[in-house]
């Protein structure tokens, strides 16, 4: 009896305990393909399989984040097919554990109070290594009910975010945990693991940091907004930050030719589907050259468009007599220029304490230099008029056209004749 209950515990064992039948004869065929969907779960996905399933998932919750929560619900750059604005709420929701309306409301006030005490995250005041490194935490600390009720208005309010997302918020991230580890075995874990330091290092981290202090600007905007790099592939396009900081409410990130914005990509596909409509943009100028006469429909484009106004004037007017002056300057003012060439122009306040001392010891050696500056400072102060009515931003913008062909200096003179030709229609 002894040997034959042994012999039955053997069989079981060797069955791997999944029959509860010890009589009956071992099914290896269906043992191997028990086990081996543990180990490998559903999909029974290879290495390569299961890095391109990680690929992919992140890539989606990245054009969730950019194209549905960002562009759409932020900002309102786009009319979104109500299809299409549930799948990515929950899908941001089961592989971020954010709710629509906090990072709606949080990054609305990072404009709002871009740069100051009040920034959520900005490392010009926070410190780059502290948004880098707490990135996802600092907009948890940023979530208040006064910051979600000024700043979250026109987000979903319906059943599902009430009784489901807003409820149960790590709800998502836990059934994503179980669906992985059912598709791909343990492998899932990490899977997950990755998808749940995707956001937070990439968009909370590299973009709310790098994104305020490292890398180029096209446009002078009011804050410390950088595009790190001119090709945004690895975060949907938010890599283009000066771009979207400059014009916040265009879906559209790129601007020059050699830029790329993938979320944009999607979206042109998003709409030729009818999935997306009304799509907005930064404003249409155009140069019509045979227009010579400033009127206030050109004083209305360069107004909308101050932002590339401002830009080119400190490219054609500021750094190209900077570039002139090299030509002949002294080996100590040499040194000088080249420190402040890329520099000037910017705005004061987002330069650092010996940056703004290297301007300003430009400005105050060199006369030219300093009209320069404040026929700059002047027309910024022209901007201002552009929420009166038309005639007063005309009258203000034909002053400082007439003063500046009148100034002597050359460059001056061009870029006062260029204004000419705005115009918001085509010739």
């Amino acid at each position: 009896m002894a040997l034959a209950h042994s012999h039955r515990m053997r069989h079981f064992y060797m069955c791997g305990g999944l029959r509860l039948a010890p009589t009956h004869a071992c099914d290896w065929r269906s043992l191997v393909i028990e086990v081996d969907m543990l180990e490998h779960g559903l999909l029974g996905l290879s290495g390569w399989q299961t890095l391109a399933y990680t690929l992919i998932v992140t890539h989606i919750t990245i054009v969730g984040v950019t194209v549905y929560l960002h562009r759409f619900s932020a900002h309102r750059a786009l009319d979104m097919h109500p299809a299409l604005q549930h799948f990515f709420r929950f899908w941001v929701w089961s592989t971020t554990a954010m709710l629509t309306k906090d990072w709606t409301a949080i990054h609305r006030k990072h404009h709002a109070k871009c740069e100051t005490e009040e920034d959520p995250h900005s490392p010009v005041k926070k410190g780059l290594w502290t948004v880098l490194s707490r990135g996802a935490e600092l907009y948890a600390e940023a979530k208040d009910p006064e910051t979600l009720e000024r700043y979250g208005k026109g987000t979903p309010d319906d059943w599902l975010e009430r009784k489901v997302y807003s409820r149960f918020p790590i709800g998502g991230v836990l059934f994503t945990l179980v669906l992985n580890m059912l598709l791909l075995g343990p492998m899932g874990i990490t899977v997950w693991a990755v998808q749940m330091m995707w956001m937070p290092i990439f968009a909370a981290g590299i973009i709310n940091g790098l994104g305020h202090n490292t890398g180029y600007r096209n446009f002078d905007s009011p804050d410390a907004s950088t595009n790190i790099v001119p090709w945004g592939f690895v975060i949907g396009g938010e890599e283009l930050h000066n771009n979207h900081h400059t014009y916040p409410n265009s879906a559209k990130l790129s601007v020059q030719p050699w830029e790329f914005d993938l979320g944009w990509f999607y979206i042109s596909i998003f709409s030729k589907l009818g999935l997306v409509w009304n799509i907005r943009r930064g404003p249409v100028v155009h140069h019509n050259p045979g227009k010579e006469n400033l009127d206030s429909d050109a004083a209305l484009a360069a107004a909308n468009n101050r932002f590339q106004v401002m830009a080119s004037f400190n490219r054609k007017v500021l750094q190209a007599t900077v570039s002139a002056q090299l030509a002949h300057a002294d080996q100590q003012r040499r040194a000088l220029l080249k420190r402040v060439g890329k520099l000037i122009g910017r705005e004061i306040h987002t330069l650092k304490p010996k940056q703004q001392g290297q301007v300003n010891a430009l400005i105050n050696q060199d006369a030219m230099m300093k009209t320069l500056m404040e026929f700059r400072q002047q027309l910024q102060a022209v901007w201002q008029k552009r929420t009166a009515n038309r005639e007063e931003l005309y009258a203000a913008l034909a002053d400082w056209c007439k003063r500046a062909e009148e100034s002597g200096i050359e460059v001056l003179n061009q870029f006062a004749k260029q204004m000419r030709s705005y115009s918001t229609v085509a010739a």
